[in-house]
């Protein structure tokens, strides 16, 4: 585990869309961006304390990024109610403008999501200008996920059984993306979070090749 990361976790209640907007914010001594990670579906229990969503934040601290989890409306101390991905999307705007109005509006900006949350980022990325987007599990055909940058690291489980990797290859084909497959992985990735806490962090560090001149 990162060192220092539940100590340099704080949790606040700020005004959102729907009312109420609980986040969690993990600061680094020394901050070089933002990373927004979003958690899974509110309707399967998902909540910004979810592992695969910890575990983004884990690598965004290492990374030197302040790590801003948040509730979508209806979870937690979060107010409002479940909107398909809609007001999640300014749920998570108003959290990024919240996060940029404390550690900085000139920082770069990530995104990250797991399953819904996936879902969630590729639609604030349509809104905002993102540095990169990190997108586990996406939670394709059962939302309309939106097409991403090429950059995108795109990680999922060979036997999510949630979101079929075939329905994750159909999607990601025609943006001829790559996607880093976990082999023998279920959807909430049990037993795997290191790894997937390292490859973010070791693709994140790697970065895409310049082009060819």
């Amino acid at each position: 585990m990162t060192t220092g990361f539940a100590a340099a976790t704080a949790r606040t209640v700020v005004a959102g869309p729907a009312g109420a907007l609980e986040i969690a914010a993990s600061t680094p001594g020394e901050v070089r961006g933002i990373a927004l990670v979003a958690h899974p579906h509110p309707e399967g229990g998902g909540t910004l304390d979810n592992k695969v969503a910890q575990t983004l934040a884990r690598a965004f601290y290492a990374l030197r990024y302040a790590a801003v989890r948040f509730n979508f409306r209806g979870v937690g101390a979060s107010e409002g109610s479940f909107d398909n991905g809609l007001g999640e999307t300014d749920d998570a705007l108003a959290a990024l403008a919240w996060a940029r109005g404390r550690y900085g509006t000139q920082l770069p900006v990530a995104l990250a999501g797991f399953s819904f949350g996936s879902y969630v980022q590729t639609r604030v990325a349509k809104r905002i200008d993102a540095e990169r987007l990190v997108l586990v599990g996406p939670a394709v055909k059962r939302f309309a996920v939106e097409t991403v940058p090429a950059d995108t690291i795109v990680v999922h489980g060979e036997a999510d059984e949630i979101v079929p990797l075939a329905d994750v290859f159909d999607w990601a084909r025609p943006q001829a993306l790559p996607v880093v497959v976990f082999p023998g992985c279920s959807h909430f990735f049990h037993g795997r979070l290191p790894q997937l806490r390292d490859t973010v962090v070791g693709l994140w560090h790697r970065g895409p090749l310049p082009a060819d001149e």
